[in-house]
């Protein structure tokens, strides 16, 4: 496995009107973009479905991101997908590579995302991926 690191923003957030909101859960859609910086210089655009409860800190989401860009000189794209859990705060969230969706120099990519969020609101990634040859 090789390691990848760095910042990253985000912006845009679309969050859509609930799709299905009863008995205080709520479903919506949710898309915004980032841009990654460090050793991944990438865009990239995230189509996310959140859950909410009348429990603020438990919630949900579920997502895909397509990222293009250049990881470590090697320049092309991928698909990563989220699932991601708050219960009353305890979280866990996984982002994995989607199998055989890596083009250009990142065909055959495989790996895990970690996703952090400093106190202060910003974010940063760490990877550990791998790539053929």
């Amino acid at each position: 496995m090789t390691f990848a690191q760095g910042p990253f923003d985000t912006a845009d957030w679309n969050a859509r009107p609930p799709f299905d909101d009863r008995d205080g859960v709520a479903l919506a859609q949710v898309t915004l973009s980032k841009t990654f910086h460090g050793d991944l210089t990438a865009t990239s655009v995230v189509h996310m479905l959140m859950v909410t409860t009348e429990v603020a800190e438990s919630r949900a989401y579920v997502a895909v991101e397509r990222i293009e860009g250049t990881l470590r000189g090697r320049t092309g794209s991928f698909v990563v997908q989220h699932n991601a859990v708050s219960d009353e705060g305890e979280r866990s969230l996984r982002v994995t590579v989607v199998p055989d969706s890596g083009t250009g120099g990142l065909r055959g990519i495989r790996g895990e995302m970690e996703i952090a969020v400093a106190p202060d609101g910003s974010h940063s990634y760490a990877f550990d991926y791998r790539l053929p040859g």
